[in-house]
């Protein structure tokens, strides 16, 4: 880990509006302010990443294969939705749990070598749970240095994160670009420009979507493709002046931010409209996701009126519906409140139904040590996935030791017990009809 940098409450990770509460009356953010799920500890500090691993060039084979994947039948490989909007996985009805592996391949982005995400995947294959989500990409703009000055070594080190999950046999769901922030200051835009279908950003993005998509259209790992992380959270902000991303220059980011670095909805629609119409161009079948969380209880009045103000059901059903454009064939969600996430699971599903676009509960945990309170907790989460027959869930975070205080499973910690209950929890799952 990393020390901590001065002026952190500047720079501090959890200024990025779709990490922490926006403070509006009566709004209450699903997370709180207890958790920051993206590079970064929760005591505000800046995360850097720390690997350099050794890595082992994709077979000759499977780089032929990839070459030729849009000409492949496809009909076998990862997840895709039907005519009736039901998940499936080798042509059956899928449903499973899976993690959150959020730096399997992030940690190779750094200073020192770590590589041991092998040993993720034989825990993971252990015991039987099916798949992983995990960034594509670096989370801060230096953390693209690699791709930008050597793409080979870049691909090579991403290159080993999927053979050891197709060696595990895990999938794996890759999210592209987790930050909101990070493409456009990269290619020296604001972050508006995602609405801008002629911008550099959209430009950069369509290029890293090709080359991953080609790159490993034909890995029996790959079961789907996400766009980014929980972006529609910060969204037509009230008071979004106050919660423009982070500034953090020695990172990559410009100096300061202006209104063009706050985000519509309209804008973000765009982007992942474009970002879907990529891989379709490279890959027809597999799941395509947003990556996105629960609209905010307001979210259908700050974009239409800018106000705090509780949507209906209807506006809600409005606003979920309309934040996963087709292409994008699946719906996006969280669940960590009880109340404003899992209680809109029920509301979730009927949308999910109406537009028959499968339901991916992206995120789910709850932070802490084992408690009474905790396990209880956890146990109606996973409940309320099973019971409304949710097709995907994803528990946050596998191995990620960045959260290692509060978040973290693995199989040694003391929030191991969150795996042998999603183990078991797969294990039902694959006895139900």
């Amino acid at each position: 880990m990393a020390p901590p940098l001065p002026n952190l409450e500047r720079n501090s990770l959890l200024n990025n509006p779709a990490k922490r509460r926006v403070g509006a009356p009566g709004l209450q953010n699903h997370r709180g302010n207890q958790r920051f799920r993206g590079p970064g500890a929760l005591t505000g500090r800046v995360f850097r990443h720390a690997a350099k691993p050794n890595y082992r060039p994709i077979s000759v084979l499977l780089a032929f294969a990839c070459w030729l994947s849009p000409l492949l039948p496809a009909a076998a490989i990862g997840l895709t939705v039907d005519e009736r909007g039901e998940l499936r996985f080798q042509g059956s009805p899928f449903r499973g749990i899976g993690v959150n592996y959020y730096d399997a391949f992030a940690r190779t982005l750094g200073q020192t070598v770590r590589t041991n995400y092998d040993a993720g995947f034989q825990e993971l294959a252990a015991r039987k749970i099916p798949f992983a989500r995990f960034s594509a990409g670096g989370y801060w703009p230096h953390d693209w240095a690699l791709y930008q000055t050597n793409r080979a070594a870049y691909f090579a080190r991403l290159d080993g994160v999927v053979q050891s999950a197709e060696q595990h046999g895990v999938g794996l769901i890759p999210s592209f670009f987790w930050s909101l922030s990070t493409v456009p200051d990269l290619v020296g835009e604001p972050c508006n420009r995602w609405g801008d279908t002629k911008s550099r950003t959209l430009a950069f993005m369509r290029e890293y979507t090709r080359e991953l998509v080609t790159r490993y259209a034909s890995s029996p790992a790959i079961w789907g493709w996400e766009f980014g992380n929980e972006y529609n959270l910060a969204a037509d902000l009230p008071n979004a002046s106050e919660q423009r991303p982070p500034v953090a220059p020695d990172l990559g980011t410009p100096a300061q931010r202006t209104a063009e670095d706050e985000l519509t909805h309209t804008a973000i629609r765009v982007a992942l409209r474009e970002f879907a119409l990529e891989v379709r161009k490279h890959d027809a079948q597999r799941l395509i996701i947003s990556g996105n969380a629960f609209p905010r209880l307001s979210a259908w009045h700050q974009a239409k009126e800018k106000s705090w103000q509780t949507d209906t059901p209807a506006q809600f059903a409005e606003m979920l519906g309309a934040d996963n454009p087709t292409p994008i064939n699946t719906l996006c969600v969280r669940g960590y409140d009880l109340a404003t996430d899992l209680g809109r699971l029920g509301q979730a599903v009927e949308v999910a139904q109406a537009t028959k676009k499968p339901l991916f509960v992206g995120e789910f945990g709850v932070p802490g040590h084992e408690t009474g309170e905790s396990k209880i907790k956890f146990a109606q989460i996973l409940s309320a996935i099973e019971t409304n027959h949710i097709p995907l869930a994803a528990l946050w975070v596998f191995d990620f030791e960045d959260q290692a205080k509060d978040w973290s499973v693995n199989a040694t910690n003391d929030r191991h017990w969150q795996l042998d209950l999603v183990q078991a929890a797969n294990e039902r799952l694959r006895k139900s009809p």
